[in-house]
Order: C-alpha cells, then structure tokens, then sequence
C-alpha cells in the first residue's frame, strides 16, 4: 500500500507486538505475585489435564514393586457374610488390619501404607473374635509394632491414636489440597502437624476449639472456636511454654500432685511426609529427618548412594503425575478379603490358597468402594470426574523411586516463550499475506501445543501452553487490527491522491494492489504532453477585442472592469472545456492524468496501475483526443456562423455583440522510457503524483515540434507500436529526425495521423482565427 514518510505510525506493529506480550507478562506477574488464580492459571491447569491424559494412554517406564490391596463391595460384603471364620459389619474393627498385616509381613512386603485413619481407640469393638484374648486395638498395635514397616495415616492434623502411632514405623500425610475447580493436580511434600499436650487435647475436647487451626503470636497461642468467630487464647512464656499446672486446675478443679515442671510446651512439631514419599523413602533408604528444603525450587533427599530431587512451588507442592491407574497392569492387585482369606489358611496350616505376590513390594491400602459408605474414597483428578484418591500414593511413590518428577518451566522460562510466540506471530503476521498470516500463526500455534504436549508425555517437563498461546493469539488480532485500519486509512489516501487524474477502473486495481510504490521506483511509461496551439496569440486577440467593445460602448470603469472580467472567464471556460475533454480522455484509456501546465494537458501510462501496453494505450487515447477536438471545433464553429448572423443585427441596434467562440487545436508529443514516477511533495503541502526524467523531457520537446493538430512520436513509442499494435505503426509517417536540447545527436520521430480530419482540422481551426482577428 503505500508508504508515507516514517514516522511514529511505522513503529506501530512494534508497539502492538510489545504491547501484546506486556498485557501477557503484566497478568503473569499479577498471578505469580498474588497467588491468584486467574483466568490464564486457571485455563494453563486446564491444558495440564489434557497433556495427563495423553500421558496415561502412553505410559512410560514404572516401578515394579508397587501394590494396592483394595477394599470394595465386595470385600465388605465378604466380611460380613461370614466368608471368613469372623465376620464384622461395615465398620471393620481393627484386628481385621492386623490381620492384613500379619499376611503381608509373612509374604515379605517391604512397607505398607494405609489409607484408612486411626485417629481412636475402639473399645466399644468386640474382643471373641480377636487372637489371643486381646483387645482389637491391642491386637493392631502389636502386629503394627512386629511388623515395623507400617505407615499410618494422617490427614489435616488429625494424626493416629498415640497406641498406633508410636507402634507404627512412621505417619504419612493423605490430605488432598484441590484446587479452586476441585481437582486434585499437586501434593504437599510434607505437612507440620502439632502433637498437642495432653491437658490441650483435654482443653480442646471440653471448650471446643478446634486443634488444627492454631495462630501463633509472640507470647501467645490461639484457636477457633465456633467457625473461627471467637478465639480460645493461651499465654506463653518467652520459650513458649505453658502453665500446665494452671490450665489442670482450670479443667478438674483441682490442684496437681507432683507436677514437677508446670510450664510445659504446648506441643511437639512433626514433619508429616506425603504417604507415597514416605513409602518410596523406605524403599530406597532416604533420610527424610535431613532433608534439604529450599522453598519455591526443590527438596533434596540423601541415602545410599542415592539422591532424590523434588521440585516444588512456593507452597511447597509438586505435581502429581497419574501415571499409574488403579487397574494398571505393571500395579499388583489383590483384594483384602483375598489377603484375609490367604492368612487364615496360615493359620490352619493350608497352603493351597497362598499366592505370595507381594514379597520386596511397596503395599497401599485403600478403598475402591462405591457411595454410600465411609470408606469411600473418590475424587476428580486431571485423568477423570471420578478416580480412586488412593492411586495418588502409589503414582508418588512411582515418582521419587524412579527420579521422575513434573518439573514445570520457570517463571522467566514461561516469560521468555511469551516474548518468543508474540516475536513469531509479530513476523509471520506482517510478512505475510492476510489469508497466509492467518495460516501460518495458526499452523505455529498447532506446532506449539503439540510440540508442549509431546515434551510432557516424553520428559513430563509442564511447558506452559496458555500464556505462550494468548500471547501468540493476541499479537496477531493486535496486527490483523491495525493493518485493517491502516489498510482503510491507505485506501482512502489512494483515493483521495488518485480519484481526479485515473479512471475509476484504475482506482479499483490500485486499491487491490498488494504492493503499490508511491514514493519512488523506476518504471519503462509512456508520457504524452498535449498543448493548445496559439494559445498566447488567441488570449491577446481576445483582450485586443474586448477593449475594442469597451471603447465602441463608451463603458465606464467599473462597467469595463466587469466586461474584461467576464471577457476573461469566457476564454477560461473555453480552455477549461479542452483541457477537460483530454483529460476525460485520458482516463478513459486508464491513463494517468500528471497535472496542468497552464494550457498543457500532462499524462503518462504504465503507473501506478502497470500496463503492458501502455504506449498503444496513450497513442489510441491521442487519437481520440484530436477527433473529439475536432468536432468539438465543428459545432463550435457553426454556432459563430449563427452568431455572426445575430451579431449585425444587434450592431444595427446598438446592442452589446454576442462573443465569438474560439476554436482550439492540439499539438501533443508521445515518448516512451524509463523514469522516475512517485509522490512529490509532502503531508503539509500538496502530494502530486509524477514523474521526472530524460524521456520526460523528450516527450516535452516532441510537444513543441507538433504542428497543430498533430501527433508527434518519439521512436522509442513507434518501436513499442510494432510490437504490442503492428496495425496501428503501419500508419504511422516518419519525419524528419529533430535535434532536442540536452541531448548531441538527432532522435527519429514519427506523426501519428488521426485520420481526413487532421488537414481539415488545422484548416478550420487556422479559418477561425482568422475570423476571431
């Protein structure tokens, strides 16, 4: 389109291209410093499920000691139709864990991972069906403590009763941290859970607040109570101690006995690992009471030989990968009922049911059982609404076993793919066509999401999808806007420089142009210079006559004034009506009308508009040009006739004289070249569309050598003619060559006759002056 001088207009893509990427990055910013999760977090945590689920039709390497013992309906349904040699109802007393216990211990696993809490004791369960005579709870603890591989677990603060916990080999920590959607996508590494005094747990119990929500203060310590609108407050001394003694009194009414030490700590702090951690640790002998945290980046686990990296966000989550599902072929599966039944042919002495399937294995416990009972345990993840919330353990512990981690790109990774896409979507929208622009950013979109997906299905690196995408997405609309304005705005520019000297034919192409040079090419045209011949000579005829009139007439001076006046428009609107008539043929034949140089009509073919013929273009369009000359001259002409008439008339009578219509003839030159053609001038002033050069000049002193009436081309047009109009050069008379200032030898120049009407021309037109004189 066309190209004005630089100015700020010209850096605007850049603009749009920045401005694009900064809106991205401003929201990124926002987002990473406010933890908010707004719509491009929200729409990233979105592309991060599809991205797992690909990954779960294409698993990659896994462990292959992991194990799930599952309870289902069915496994309820067995214990409670007498199945076994016990049987218990829904809710299973705790010799039924025992049990399991004791079997997996027998077959060699190498830890077990309940998830199922044990936050109390059971008396209330019956002890005839318990071994040994012991309580259900007694009998659990002991085959937790044989068994020395146990991890119990704890969820929200909510950890197992001292009598397990302290027979277990360690707690492991279930509680989910959905995000706002509900889904399940990240873990906390590990929780710091309170074991609480027991005079708080005595105080808690008795005023109602609630444990897992305490407020640290200097010299203080607070809970909830009743939602959180009150608060039960407790004194600290300055190395956080209470008074235990004063907090007894309060609560039994009574004074202690033997209380050596009444300030006392309120609590003991515990690091709670996620129960697949913890499991996998076990597994490859990892020192979590050593672990190296740096918040925000990773968690560094040392053991045998081995090192674990963990990385983590801010709050100290990492993602979790689904990698596992609860029927997956590379899990080992069994029952619970299966287990119970294979321990109780231990006990008889039967052998023929025991599978032994889970020696050196990594065992979870856990619930695939429907709604409609406690020990459901369902959940929306990124792989399905639905999903067994069990598997999350087994797919972590898969994680640290194997070192594969979600890692996710860094914040000035995410920032810097930003910059990349709007950079690219930038190039390929200004460089291309509108319909290619349009396929080509799209193509590098689908090239990007495809290319984040495979690289997390391969690698399980999280490359961001979204911000990269909007980022791309909006540079582009950004652009496609401001072409289409700039597009409307040249288009209007086009027309405004072009409606008055080319054809509407030649404004509609130009307006269709992909590329149009207005300021400055090099382009083979041809220019003709038509002129009024004795123009000089008629305007002093004329004002000889119109002071004749005045002195016949006797006018005073305001009145000659005014006769002078309308003298001179008279012989304007004559000129006005040739100069018209030419250029109206001009732009008929698609010409472009260059300008007026007093009574010279000034135009040239070939540009902007290209034109393959542009020399037979402007030869036809001179032709024209004289034949209408010429019978505009004719009924001009016989209109003087009757005038003449009228005029003796009003001469009798003393009357002012009708004006004789002068008659006007053409001299116009042709020549073809190559020039300079473009824009001169500047937005301040006037713009002129032109052009300049050698052939230029030619074609002006080809003008000055027409006869009246006559076409003069130079030979460069006359060579064009036999190539694109053999017909039209066969007319044409070679004259005698001419010697043109500027230039040392004699150029060959030929006249292109417009027919009988040429010679009549000249002779009427030279008839007319002579009776204008």
């Amino acid at each position: 389109m066309l190209r004005w001088k630089p100015k700020l207009t010209t850096l605007a893509p850049a603009i749009i291209v920045a401005g694009a990427v900064a809106v991205i990055c401003l929201l990124l910013i926002f987002e990473e410093r406010f933890s908010a999760l707004g719509v491009i977090r929200r729409l990233e945590l979105l592309s991060y499920d599809w991205r797992a689920r690909q990954a779960a039709e294409k698993p990659i390497s896994a462990s292959t000691n992991l194990g799930f013992v599952f309870i289902s309906d069915e496994s309820i349904e067995a214990l409670n139709n007498g199945a076994l040699d016990y049987r218990v109802g829904l809710y299973w007393p705790r010799h039924v864990y025992g049990r399991l216990i004791r079997e997996l211990s027998q077959q060699g696993a190498t830890a077990v991972g309940f998830d199922v809490l044990f936050p109390d004791q059971r008396p209330d369960h019956s002890t005839n069906q318990v071994p040994d005579g012991l309580s259900s709870d007694t009998f659990f603890a002991r085959e937790l403590r044989r068994a020395g591989n146990i991890v119990l677990a704890a969820d929200k603060g909510v950890v197992p009763h001292d009598q397990f916990r302290t027979n277990a080999l360690m707690i492991g920590d279930i509680s989910a941290s959905k995000d706002s959607d509900g889904v399940l996508r990240r873990a906390r590494a590990f929780e710091t859970y309170y074991l609480w005094h027991p005079l708080v747990k005595l105080a808690a119990s008795k005023y109602g607040f609630d444990l897992r929500q305490p407020r640290f203060q200097r010299g203080r310590i607070s809970f909830p109570i009743s939602g959180g609108l009150l608060r039960k407050v407790y004194k600290l001394d300055e190395e956080g101690n209470f008074d235990a003694a004063e907090l007894f009194e309060k609560l039994t009414g009574k004074q202690p006995k033997g209380v050596v030490r009444p300030f006392q700590k309120p609590y003991q702090s515990l690091r709670v690992w996620d129960m697949g951690l913890a499991m996998a640790a076990r597994s490859l002998h990892l020192d979590l009471s050593n672990a190296v945290v740096i918040p925000g980046k990773h968690i560094i686990l040392h053991g045998r030989g081995v090192e674990r990296v963990i990385p983590i966000d801010a709050h100290g989550r990492f993602t979790i990968d689904w990698s596992i599902t609860a029927f997956d072929r590379r899990l080992t599966r069994e029952s619970i009922e299966s287990l119970l039944l294979q321990e109780q042919n231990r006990r008889s002495g039967d052998a023929s049911l025991m599978t032994n399937r889970w020696n050196d294995k990594l065992v979870f416990v856990g619930s695939i059982a429907s709604g409609g009972n406690d020990l459901t345990d369902l959940g929306a993840t990124p792989l399905d609404k639905e999903t067994y919330l069990t598997s999350r353990f087994w797919n972590t512990a898969n994680s640290l076993l194997t070192g594969r981690f979600i890692r996710s790109t860094p914040f000035t990774g995410e920032i810097v793919l930003v910059v990349a896409l709007g950079i690219i979507a930038g190039i390929v929208t200004r460089c291309a066509r509108p319909g290619w622009a349009v396929i080509g950013v799209f193509v590098a979109g689908i090239c990007y999401v495809l290319l984040a997906n495979q690289i997390y299905v391969t690698s399980r690196l999280w490359v961001p999808i979204v911000s990269p995408m909007a980022a791309l997405v909006l540079t582009h609309f950004g652009l496609v806007a401001h072409r289409g304005f700039t597009e409307h705005f040249e288009r209007r520019r086009i027309k405004n420089v072009f409606a008055k000297i080319v054809s509407p034919g030649v404004v509609n192409e130009l307006l269709k142009a992909e590329n149009l040079h207005l300021v400055g090419a090099r382009r083979k045209v041809t220019i003709s210079f038509a002129d009024v011949r004795g123009f000089t000579q008629l305007t002093d005829n004329s004002q000889a006559k119109a002071r004749e009139e005045v002195r016949r007439r006797k006018l005073p001076d305001r009145d000659a004034e005014a006769y002078f006046d309308a003298h001179s428009r008279n012989l304007l609107e004559t000129v006005n009506l040739y100069l018209g008539l030419m250029a109206d043929i001009v732009k008929k034949h698609d010409g472009t009308l260059d300008k007026y140089i007093g009574d010279c009509v000034m135009a040239f073919w070939g540009a902007p508009a290209p034109n393959d013929k542009h020399a037979v273009s402007c030869v036809r369009a001179a032709i024209e040009s004289q034949q209408a000359i010429f019978k505009l001259n004719e009924v001009r002409a016989a209109e003087n006739k009757v005038r003449e008439e009228e005029n003796a008339q009003r001469l009798l009578r003393g009357e002012e004289l009708l004006p004789v219509l002068d008659l006007l003839d053409v001299g116009i030159g042709i020549n073809t070249g190559v020039v300079t053609v473009g824009l001169m001038g500047s937005d301040a002033h006037v713009y002129n569309y032109t052009v300049f050069g050698r052939d230029v000049n030619i074609a002006s002193r080809l003008e000055g050598c027409a006869r009246r009436s006559a076409i003069m081309i130079g030979e460069a047009t006359y060579l064009e003619l036999l190539q694109d109009d053999s017909g039209l050069a066969s007319t044409c008379i070679e004259q005698e060559p001419v010697r043109i200032r500027g230039i040392s030898s004699p150029i060959k120049i030929f006249e292109a006759p417009w027919g009988e009407e040429a010679r009549e021309s000249r002779e009427l037109t030279r008839i007319g002056v002579i009776s204008n004189q």
